[in-house]
Formats: C-alpha cells, sequence, structure tokens
C-alpha cells in the first residue's frame, strides 16, 4: 500500500494538467490574476515574469513560484500565459507567446491602439492559440442570466448603461496609461462589450465630453436598436457603480455589474482559460472579441476628439 503521502501526490498529480505563467507584477497581477492562477484547481501556476526583477520576486515569494529573469524561461515552462500589463506592453508580450504556441490570457483593452489591437489578433489567430480577454463581468452569474435569460424576456429595442468610479481621484494613483489614454479607454471595454452582448452588434457610434472626466456614448446597434453610456471615473465619495438596463415590449430587464462581481468572478475566469487549453475549445470572449470592442472605442476616440 502507497504510504499517504504519495496518494496525495499522485493524485494531486492527476488533477494538474495545465501549467500558466504571470506577466507582470503590479497590482492587478497581485491582486487578481496570481491568487485566482494558485488557488484554481487543475492549473500548476508555473511562475511569474515582470520587467520588474525584484517585483516579480516578491510576488512569485508570497505564492510558492519561481521568478524568471528572462521572459522567454517563463514561457518554456507553461502552456498558457496570464497577462497584467499596459496595454501597449501586452500587445508585443502576448505576440511572442502566441508565437511560441501558447495560449494567452489578455487584459482590457487588448492593446493601446486600434494597430496594436490588429496586430495582436493577427499574431493569435495566425498561430492558432487559445486567446480569452479579461471582461471581467461576462465571468459572473448574474451578468450571464441577465444576457440568457432577462434580456430576451424584454425583446429588447434599446439601453443604457454607466460606470461611475473613483478610480482616478481615489487611492493610489492610477496607471500612467489611464491618466494618458482618459475614461474611454480605462473603463470603456465592459460597458460596451455588454451593450453590444445585450442589444446586438453595435455599427455606429457618437461620442462627446471629457476623456479625462465624464464621457457619454450614442451607440447604434444592428435591427435598429440604440443605447446610451456614460462613464465618469472622477467620483471624490468612493461611489463605484457600474450598471446596465434594456427596455421593450416585454418590459425591462437590469444588472449591477458592480455587485455582480466577487472571488467566483476570477476563479470562473481561469476556469475557462484553462479548460479551454486542455481541451483546445475556442472561448468567444477571445482576441477578435477584443479587437471589435477596440474598433468600436477607437470610433468613439475619433469622434470625441474630433468634437472636441
Amino acid at each position: 500500500m502507497r504510504p499517504p503521502e504519495q496518494v496525495r501526490e499522485r493524485a494531486y498529480s492527476e488533477v494538474v494538467s495545465v501549467a500558466i505563467g504571470l506577466v507582470g507584477a503590479g497590482q492587478r497581477a497581485s491582486g487578481v490574476h496570481a491568487p485566482s492562477l494558485a488557488a484554481a484547481p487543475g492549473v500548476r501556476f508555473a511562475g511569474i515574469w515582470a520587467r520588474s526583477s525584484a517585483a516579480a520576486q516578491s510576488l512569485a515569494g508570497r505564492f510558492g513560484v519561481p521568478a524568471y529573469e528572462r521572459y522567454a524561461d517563463l514561457l518554456d515552462h507553461c502552456d498558457g500565459v496570464s497577462f497584467a500589463v499596459p496595454p501597449l506592453v501586452q500587445v508585443d508580450l502576448a505576440s511572442a507567446a502566441a508565437m511560441r504556441r501558447k495560449a494567452v490570457l489578455l487584459e482590457k483593452p487588448i492593446a493601446g491602439d486600434l494597430t496594436g489591437a490588429e496586430e495582436l489578433s493577427n499574431a493569435v489567430l495566425s498561430s492558432g492559440v487559445i486567446s480569452q480577454v479579461a471582461l471581467t463581468w461576462r465571468y459572473t452569474s448574474a451578468v450571464r442570466r441577465f444576457l440568457t435569460v432577462s434580456v430576451p424576456r424584454t425583446r429588447p429595442q434599446g439601453g443604457n448603461g454607466r460606470i461611475i468610479t473613483d478610480t482616478f481621484t481615489a487611492g493610489p494613483p492610477a496607471a500612467g496609461w489611464r491618466l494618458e489614454r482618459g475614461v474611454l479607454l480605462d473603463q470603456g471595454p465592459d460597458l460596451v462589450d455588454l451593450l453590444d452582448a445585450a442589444l446586438g452588434h453595435i455599427v455606429g457610434v457618437r461620442a462627446h465630453g471629457d476623456p479625462l472626466g465624464w464621457v457619454g456614448l450614442l451607440l447604434e446597434h444592428e435591427g435598429g436598436r440604440f443605447s446610451e453610456a456614460s462613464i465618469c471615473a472622477t467620483a471624490k465619495d468612493g461611489t463605484n457603480r457600474a450598471e446596465v438596463e434594456v427596455f421593450g415590449p416585454g418590459g425591462a430587464a437590469a444588472v449591477d455589474c458592480a455587485a455582480a462581481v466577487g472571488p467566483d468572478t476570477f476563479a470562473t475566469m481561469v476556469a475557462e482559460f484553462s479548460a479551454a487549453i486542455e481541451h483546445g475549445t475556442p472561448h468567444h470572449l477571445d482576441a477578435r472579441r477584443g479587437l471589435r470592442l477596440q474598433q468600436i472605442l477607437d470610433n468613439a476616440e475619433t469622434d470625441l476628439f474630433q468634437s472636441a
């Protein structure tokens, strides 16, 4: 009979099937990606690489995983990579991972601009690797019920959504790219994605407002539907609101996206990423979805600055 330690070791080895590494060691990496990878069944947290070796070593030490000095060395030891880096940096790093045949879990927006998003999407598609975008709301059970049950009942004709946060005014200074590019690229992907999923593909966008303050969008969806979106990241009282509502002949349906997000959200995200890698099954929130959102946001930015 095997000693209990060997039985446990054998059982663990049978469960763990996918090795996933982490790129980045900042707030998002330490608060979301690293704990989610460490806790995920069926995942071996393969290690961390970041441009700051000290930050990578510190975070890796918290979770008992290797910190790699070279990015290539991390790629040698994983099946997929979870990214927690600024969008401008993500393009080159994720493209390199895709070319090494590694699956990629991308933060949103997937790039700093449309050209970068096209470059990254092309790298993923040409390599044929699994890709997934961290559109946080879409991994919550409340939002999934909203899209599959509540929205169809309304036979939606239009809707609205809003994000009101203190991201730019509270706590540690916002990352440089967020302050440089503004609220639309920072907060827009989740809101635009959900309105697009609820009301149909967005085929037109108008924008107005202040990129560093409040931005309003008028979105035209296929089938003659319309929605309005408001985004603000300069609230000063700890406000954190995120909600979407749709209307139609069947009534109204709403979801509180801020309340929907919890620890299980990120567990679901990692579980679906690892399952997609293991079974070779594409995820519907892939790099092509990230590119589509980037195209919509790019059109909104163009309209915003032209009208300024």
